[in-house]
């Protein structure tokens, strides 16, 4: 029976080097010079750090910019918190990784909505489809491209 999963990832290292880059960026901007502020990158997350709040606020621009050059979706980035110690301001950016419960329950009722032959199992933070035939599993693939989520999807793992 086919079957394919829908999937919500990030590729880390490609996270990694988006930060070095926009690390490097900041050591050459003119409105930085002087200033204590720098990227830094541990497991999903990326921490800001900087002595203004509109300094976060141009480094989260430079971020995204170099996520979107590097073929990182810019949805993948969740603002987590904000905290201030000192003279520094820090920000951390969490990088979303998996599909949530509440989204997989929405594509669920989807793909329930369309009455489609298809059957579809959440299984942790993937959705797998599965159908008798690989035509139908085409149009939940076009559906899905067709709906708007807060997430980049996508779909891996095909098997006839």
């Amino acid at each position: 029976m086919p079957s394919f999963d829908m999937v919500s990832e990030v590729d880390l290292h490609e996270v990694t080097n988006a930060v070095d880059q926009a690390n490097r960026e900041l050591k050459t901007r003119f409105d930085f010079r002087g200033v204590n502020a720098r990227f830094e990158v541990s497991e999903n997350q990326v921490k800001l750090s900087a002595e203004a709040e509109i300094q976060l606020d141009q480094m989260l621009d430079i971020l995204r910019e170099k996520f979107s050059k590097r073929s990182i979706d810019p949805r993948v980035i969740e603002i987590q918190g904000s905290d201030h110690i000192g003279k520094v301001l820090y920000r951390e950016i969490g990088v979303q990784q998996g599909i949530d419960g509440l989204i997989a329950k929405k594509v669920v009722k989807m793909v329930k909505a369309a009455k489609t032959k298809v059957q579809v199992s959440i299984q942790g933070e993937k959705i797998r489809f599965s159908g008798k035939k690989r035509d139908h599993l085409q149009e939940i693939i076009s559906l899905m491209k067709e709906a708007e989520f807060e997430i980049p999807l996508q779909f891996n793992n095909f098997r006839e």
